[in-house]
């Protein structure tokens, strides 16, 4: 069975109006053209107040499907997890910018990656995810990057297009 576009199940939960006063911003793998019959909807958020923002999800999302929550208080970040329309949802809210948000700093990395490397590059990240291996280590491994794939993927942040694009060239 295939499921919906992950934009049409977004604007039939109205998430992001729900979550208009966090600065909501749509990451991971979906919008990525990388997503796997697993894959989430993520959604970051920045909140400043962890408390509130795990009200605000309670009273908004609260009723869906498989509704939970999970504090993360060393990342002062609050996590909330639903089902609807056919996809997993999760909505991340830390004390943090988005702009300055890993998981933002991540999406925005891989996709100019992508742009960079085409279809190829997407190509050969597919063939890692469904061989079981998570977005950054397929990244990661593709790009023949040592150390942390989380730390290795960001230190790319600062390079050039064109460096990248040498860099996709070379390994990818």
């Amino acid at each position: 069975m295939t499921r919906m576009p992950y934009e049409e199940a977004l604007a039939l939960t109205g998430a992001l109006e729900r979550l208009a006063s966090f600065d909501p911003h749509i990451a991971g793998t979906p919008p990525l053209g990388i997503a796997l019959p697993s894959s989430d909807i993520d959604i970051l958020c920045e909140t400043h107040d962890p408390a509130i923002f795990a009200d605000h999800l309670r009273d908004r999302f609260g009723s869906m499907a498989g509704f939970e929550l999970h504090a993360r208080p060393e990342l002062k970040a609050v996590i909330g997890r639903f089902e609807a329309h056919g996809w997993p949802f999760e909505i991340f809210g830390q004390a943090v910018p988005i702009v300055q948000q890993q998981g933002w700093r991540h999406f925005l990395m891989e996709k100019r990656l992508l742009t960079l490397g085409g279809d190829d590059l997407r190509d050969r990240i597919m063939v890692l995810r469904r061989s079981g291996l998570k977005t950054e280590p397929a990244f990661a491994q593709t790009l023949a990057l040592s150390g942390d794939p989380y730390a290795a993927i960001l230190a790319l942040e600062g390079w050039s297009n064109d460096a990248l694009l040498t860099l996709v060239r070379e390994r990818g």
